[in-house]
């Protein structure tokens, strides 16, 4: 792991903050290791959405709280490391009570973590995608949670959205509403209403009654082909995120490969769908790491052998 990036003059959490708060849309692009972190980087989106699906997929395991808090760490310091821009991370929902909670809120604080997004689930937590109605933290229960965040982290401007988990359960918008403006008074930077009904009709309800309150948050994975951006960002939407795009296109293309060089017994047929070796070297910045090479290691030395005999 490289250390080369020079630390910007603009603090990564008062980035997320200023992107969060800006009145034009944002959008938060999905990666789940240091490489995919680097990528969205480089494409040019503002942030990053380091997402518990995608983190927790690319490790081969589910999406209910089977990555533990310690793993999720561990690749987010990669993915921090790698990049520049501001990192949203997905917290699930704390892993655990408000003690677990806030001890996550610190370890991303070191890491240089601009965010973290905690949802108002039960833990162990379930996929929003699988099954119907999942049983609703306490609000009350919930609000001290985010209020455990606030109060320990150590950078002013880090930011701590809380997911609404309402909709998704079958609740009503009065309900979310309800949840979210609790939220919003225990100390919440942003509020994200999660909705995976089609029409996204939902989700511009709730946007029109909330009215700008605080930043809004969402994620279309469902309804991205039913409303278009510009809806959402005069509907009030602050920040939109693409939660798991990059997981599943890496999941098709390493299967279509795997399979293709599986059933022929050679790679020449594949090589050009393939990003070139060379390329890696110059993404990862390979050349720097010769450059300190000739700055820090001594020039030429003298063979062994003349060493040995004087």
């Amino acid at each position: 792991m490289h250390h080369n990036h020079h630390t910007p003059t603009t603090a990564k959490t008062t980035m997320m903050r200023e992107l969060l708060r800006s009145r034009s849309l944002g959008f938060l692009m999905e990666a789940h290791n240091g490489l995919s972190a680097r990528i969205v980087e480089d494409v040019g989106f503002p942030g990053i959405w380091a997402s518990g699906f995608s983190i927790s997929t690319a490790l081969g395991v589910r999406d209910s709280n089977e990555v533990s808090a310690g793993e999720v760490l561990d690749t987010v310091a990669y993915m921090a490391d790698a990049t520049r821009i501001p990192i949203m991370v997905d917290g699930d929902t704390g892993y655990g009570n408000f003690n677990n909670a806030r001890r996550f809120v610190r370890q991303l604080c070191r890491l240089g973590v601009a965010g973290v997004c905690i949802e108002d689930k039960l833990f162990p937590k379930t996929n929003s995608f699988i099954g119907d109605r999942q049983p609703l933290a306490d609000t009350d229960e919930f609000r001290g949670k985010i209020a455990a965040c606030k109060d320990s982290q150590t950078d002013d401007d880090f930011c701590v959205i809380a997911r609404v988990e309402a909709l998704v359960s079958g609740f009503s918008l009065a309900e979310a509403l309800g949840r979210a403006e609790a939220y919003r008074q225990a100390g919440a930077d942003a509020v994200f209403i999660h909705s995976k009904r089609k029409d996204g009709k939902e989700v511009l309800a709730f946007a029109r009654e909330w009215g700008r309150r605080s930043p809004l948050v969402i994620t279309p994975t469902t309804y991205h082909r039913s409303v278009g951006v510009d809806t959402f960002e005069r509907a009030g939407v602050s920040t939109l995120i693409w939660a798991n795009q990059n997981m599943r296109a890496s999941m098709r293309a390493m299967r279509e490969v795997s399979e293709e060089v599986f059933k022929k017994r050679r790679v020449s047929d594949v090589e050009q769908d393939l990003v070139p070796v060379q390329e890696v070297f110059d993404f990862l910045d390979y050349g720097e790491l010769d450059d300190a090479s000739r700055r820090y290691l001594p020039a030429d030395p003298a063979p062994a052998s003349r060493r040995d005999a004087s």
